[in-house]
């Protein structure tokens, strides 16, 4: 018995939940290295402040996978207790993040935070090949990266638009994140858990009764014990996952070095505009502490020192701001990109490997611009204009190319365990890996982005690794290699 098709709508509401995901993503990506610079850490501290984000995921995934794969709850199905709990866990680590008060409580709320949106994210993944006919899959992958494209844009700009629109104020004292970040990681734990119940009260999951009825299913295997699958799933890899892996591993490398240094390399680079050293201007102790008043507030040299600070964070808050913004054009690009390829693949089938290709190519000269641009930031809008096709291909074309190779009685594990090509690179990145190429070029942060332009042409041309026909384009007549 064959899947049956479902309708855009139905695809919609399942992924919907993507939408909170990715507000708890973005705010991360685009903010998370603004809130490390103001609680005092030095740029080249930051990737490894990160790293807490990937060793999560590498722990979580396959765990949540292998269980989510064995769960079957009567009224909240297979995958969906598993989007509540990563949902609500997520709120709160984003209500409480923006009120941290020292770099390690940044850093420690950062992995409840990952490790939380990793309980409800690969899970969706795996959703989209219980639900979906492999004749439709390209297509379902390709509307979760439209509603991540939205989110993606909207939670960037929110503490732009929150100051500019609402007056909320986007400085704050030294040491203190501004209230218009604080006000937007409470608006996306709210979208977070919000879209997350949407999905859960539309979406009906198939039991396992009816997974075993259709075409797709693999047959019942011997039930062995959760560390005993996913250790023979490592070791029995299929050799489609092994290449795949291959170009995750450079397309996440480089995106974790956009995450982790854009807001410092682009503030200093293209605004010229870099946080300011509060030491530099402030009273120190003989430990080359800050010496604070009895209010807790900061004792600078004199007014003109503590004019000038105002005048040099104001500025680097403002670049902050516009940097975020400039980085939701990504999220705006792949949402049209992957509008486009909805579209398409809702009728047609598309070469998935040329298309990563082609699209991984655009985002690496569209990471390599950045550095011919300074005091252009208007032509960020371009490079992340490019950066963001790449990011459409990345969310959705591998991951249609490894389902239609995978036993779907192992979806949810396979997605955990394929994701650790997306947490080692950053957990190398994140161990000195970023800081120590860029530094190769240049001491600049800038030079971040250019090691990410290369890294995204190196993913680019690995994919003349791949050469299973039903993953590069599904064609009910190919079986599987």
């Amino acid at each position: 018995m064959q899947k049956p098709k479902l309708g855009f709508w139905d695809i919609w509401n399942m992924s919907f939940g993507f939408l909170g995901i990715q507000f708890g993503f973005a705010l991360q990506g685009s903010t998370m290295s603004r809130i490390f610079e103001t609680l005092g850490a030095s740029k080249d501290d930051i990737p490894m402040l990160w790293i807490a984000a990937p060793l999560a995921g590498l722990i979580v995934q396959p765990i949540v996978g292998y269980l989510s794969d064995n769960t079957w709850h009567k009224r909240l199905g297979r995958r969906r207790p598993f989007f509540l709990l990563g949902a609500i866990l997520s709120s709160i680590a984003l209500l409480f993040m923006p009120f941290s008060s020292e770099v390690w409580m940044a850093a420690g709320l950062l992995l409840v935070l990952d490790a939380s949106i990793n309980i409800s994210m690969e899970p969706f993944r795996a959703l989209v090949a219980d639900k979906l006919p492999e004749s439709q899959r390209s297509y379902g992958f390709v509307v979760q990266t439209l509603i991540i494209g939205v989110g993606t844009w909207i939670a960037s700009n929110l503490p732009k638009f929150l100051n500019n629109t609402l007056n909320i104020s986007n400085e704050a004292a030294p040491g203190v994140v501004p209230d218009s970040v604080k006000i937007a990681f409470g608006v996306g734990a709210l979208v977070f858990i919000t879209s997350i119940l949407v999905t859960i009260f539309t979406t009906k999951e198939y039991s396992p009764e009816e997974m075993a009825a259709f075409d797709d299913a693999s047959e019942p295997e011997e039930k062995k014990g959760m560390w005993a699958t996913i250790s023979s799933t490592y070791a029995l890899m299929p050799v489609i996952m092994k290449k795949l892996g291959v170009v995750q591993f450079f397309s996440w490398f480089a995106f974790f070095a956009m995450w982790t240094l854009a807001n410092p390399a682009l503030t200093e680079h293209i605004y010229n505009a870099p946080k300011p050293d509060v030491k530099n201007f402030a009273q120190l102790d003989d430990s080359d502490n800050v010496l604070l008043d009895a209010n807790q507030a900061t004792l600078f040299l004199d007014q003109t020192q503590e004019d000038a600070y105002t005048t040099q964070d104001k500025a680097y808050n403002e670049a902050s701001d516009d940097v975020g913004s400039k980085m939701g054009i990504y999220g705006l690009s792949s949402m049209a990109f992957a509008l486009l390829l909805t579209f398409y693949t809702a009728y047609n089938s598309i070469n998935r490997k040329v298309v990563h290709m082609a699209s991984l190519v655009l985002g690496g000269l569209g990471f390599l611009l950045m550095f011919y641009i300074p005091g252009e930031p208007e032509y960020l809008v371009l490079c992340f204009a490019l950066v963001g096709i790449a990011w459409g291909s990345i969310l959705s074309m591998p991951y249609a190319m490894l389902s239609s190779s995978v036993e779907s009685s192992k979806m949810g594990l396979m997605m955990g365990v394929f994701n650790m090509f997306i947490v080692i690179p950053q957990i190398i990145a994140a161990l000195g890996g970023v800081v120590l190429l860029h530094n190769l070029i240049g001491e600049e942060s800038i030079h971040a982005m250019t090691i990410a332009g290369i890294f995204l042409i190196l993913a680019a041309l690995s994919n003349l690794l791949i050469t299973n026909k039903k993953a590069i384009t599904y064609q009910p007549s190919i079986t599987n290699e």
